[in-house]
């Protein structure tokens, strides 16, 4: 076992059970131990079961309740449902449904509970994208205080924070935790190494476009590669140069809210976000309150690098697409790569890498994958120092609306499925990282060479400069819907990029505009600054930008083998 882990003995005195007596639902826990978890785990047999006997003691007053709890559908929170909640059940006798819909379900049934006040789930796998929404409403449990205070008895001695990853992302300003990381997943580069490195291929390549053939650094040189491999046959199959999707859906807005806007360069230096304009080009004073979206306010959604950002995008579907891309939806999209017609995707979901290990077509006969996954490359607006990409973090999130027997069941709940004896087995299903010891531990050692990059990445430094919506963004819910049906409008040619986008950026202001006058999220809420020229904005440094002469910068790649080494510098 690897050296962070700590000793049997030392875990049960942590957890007070050395002398504890041995209990029915333990021979559960023992079955499930035996057949479920295995040696996929970081802790020692002991360790396990004297966390396992920690939640039999603590879920005791709860015995017989029934929870109810909902996450999008993914495949690690498939694992969830089928296999970790039932196993709960048996263990600690608290009945748990875990529902299973869709993401933009998931916070529509949460925006009605925050308005309603009615229980509708006990808690949410919500993503970190609403931190924003939470520190300003104020109708979410702070976990910092609630650890401490009400839920003092039910908050595992071995929840282990420090061990967390994407901790930083569900935290506030005022440095409390608000919610607790479930899943994480980077949006990459994918493409398809086997391919890049055909001798054929890189010759013709070198020779038509007048450089080599790699990983690419920057969009011009994506869209070369996109433009090389898109209509050519390759083991009897007709090949794509971009993967996408362009369906009028909420998941369309995902798709440029989730750092597409920030890696073409619209928004502003400074990690985890831009500040003072962020990825979603919403900017912020200096008290961190939202003072407009539109560069008449000082935002950037409708400013150059967006509407290049946007272009771009639709520009890349037509083209090098499968044609039924445009009609997919991001759940529809994500499995395409595995059907081995794609050459590369500039924004993957890496969420999907569990069914593309699962796929003959894109997987070697050793197990070893044909793909491999990279940093996505950047806009011609972008600048060093700028966010390079979107990292999902799913997180439990407890309402205050919740009564306080059922937080405590379901906030149970949250740690069993997040726990030491538990989470490399769930990584090990769903490939969505959670715990520095689950990433760093032996099994995943042992299997990095059949995940295309994935473990490198996040054992890198590098995981840290791919975040979740910010801060900045005071209402996601709101704001959120707005970007799929404006966005929908570009897509599908009712309107021009420019178009899209400045109704885009009005309508958000309206949303901020009436959060302003009502007031109710206090010291945070949204100021709008006064409506001036765009052209004053454009000539202040950083976002938003003027326009570029020429969009097109010279187009360059990079080996993949260097790009992996640079990770880590």
């Amino acid at each position: 076992m690897n050296v962070f882990l700590k000793s049997s003995t030392a875990l049960g005195l942590v957890l007070g059970l050395e002398a504890a007596p041995a209990m029915a639902d333990m021979e559960a826990a023992k079955k499930f131990l035996d057949e479920e978890i295995g040696d996929v785990t970081t802790l020692p047999r002991e360790d396990q079961e004297a966390e396992m006997q920690w939640f039999i003691d603590a879920a005791e007053p709860f015995k017989g309740m029934e929870i109810n709890v909902v996450s999008e559908t993914i495949t690690t929170h498939e694992y969830e449902s089928q296999v970790l909640a039932p196993a709960f059940t048996a263990i600690t006798g608290i009945k748990v449904t875990h529902d299973l819909i869709g993401e933009g379900d998931v916070v529509e049934k949460l925006q009605t509970q925050m308005q309603s006040g009615e229980n509708i789930y006990d808690a949410y796998v919500n993503d970190s994208d609403l931190i924003g929404t939470h520190i300003r409403y104020g109708q979410v449990r702070n976990l910092t205080d609630w650890m401490a205070g009400e839920g003092a008895d039910v908050t595992s001695p071995t929840l282990d924070l420090e061990d967390f990853i994407g901790t930083q992302f569900t935290t506030s300003p005022d440095g409390k935790l608000y919610q607790l990381p479930d899943q994480q997943f980077a949006n990459l580069y994918w493409f398809r190494y086997d391919w890049f490195n055909d001798p054929q291929n890189m010759a013709d390549f070198k020779e038509e476009y007048g450089y080599d053939l790699g990983v690419p650094v920057n969009w011009s040189a994506y869209e070369d590669i996109a433009e090389f491999f898109t209509g050519r046959t390759i083991d009897g199959v007709e090949v794509y140069g971009n993967m996408d999707y362009g369906k009028k859906d909420p998941s369309l807005g995902w798709r440029y809210t989730d750092a597409w806007m920030s890696m073409a360069g619209m928004g502003d230096k400074g990690e985890p976000n831009g500040l003072p304009v962020d990825e979603w080009g919403i900017r912020v004073n200096e008290q961190s309150q939202p003072v407009g979206a539109c560069m008449a306010r000082g935002g950037a959604t409708n400013s150059p690098a967006a509407v290049y950002a946007v272009n771009k995008a639709v520009e890349w579907l037509q083209k090098y697409a499968p044609p039924a891309a445009a009609g997919m939806t991001f759940s529809e999209a994500g499995p395409v790569p595995a059907q081995g017609n794609i050459a590369q995707q500039m924004f993957m979901y890496t969420t999907f890498v569990a069914p593309l290990v699962d796929s003959d077509a894109v997987m070697n006969e050793d197990g070893t994958p044909k793909w491999r996954l990279a940093p996505s490359p950047h806009g011609v607006y972008w600048e060093e120092g700028m966010k390079v990409g979107y990292q999902d973090v799913g997180s439990w999130t407890l309402m205050n609306s919740t009564p306080e027997d059922r937080a405590k069941a379901a906030w149970l709940y949250a740690q069993f499925v997040t726990s030491k004896t538990v989470d490399v087995k769930k990584a090990d299903v769903g490939l969505t990282f959670i715990r520095d010891s689950t990433i760093n531990s032996d099994h995943f050692s042992e299997r990095k060479d059949k995940l295309g990059g994935l473990v490198e990445f996040y054992r890198s430094p590098a995981r840290t400069q791919w975040s979740p919506t910010g801060t900045n963004v005071p209402d996601y819910p709101k704001l959120a819907q707005l970007w799929w049906q404006n966005i929908g409008d570009a897509m599908s040619g009712a309107k021009t990029s420019q178009e899209a986008l400045d109704q885009l950026c009005a309508d958000m202001e309206k949303v901020m505009e009436r959060l302003e006058r009502a007031g109710v999220q206090g010291d945070l809420g949204p100021v709008l600054n006064e409506e001036q020229d765009a052209s004053y904005w454009l000539e202040q440094p950083g976002a938003p930008k003027p326009k570029l002469e020429n969009e097109d910068e010279e187009p360059e790649t990079i080996g993949y083998d260097e790009l992996v080494s640079s990770w880590n510098q």
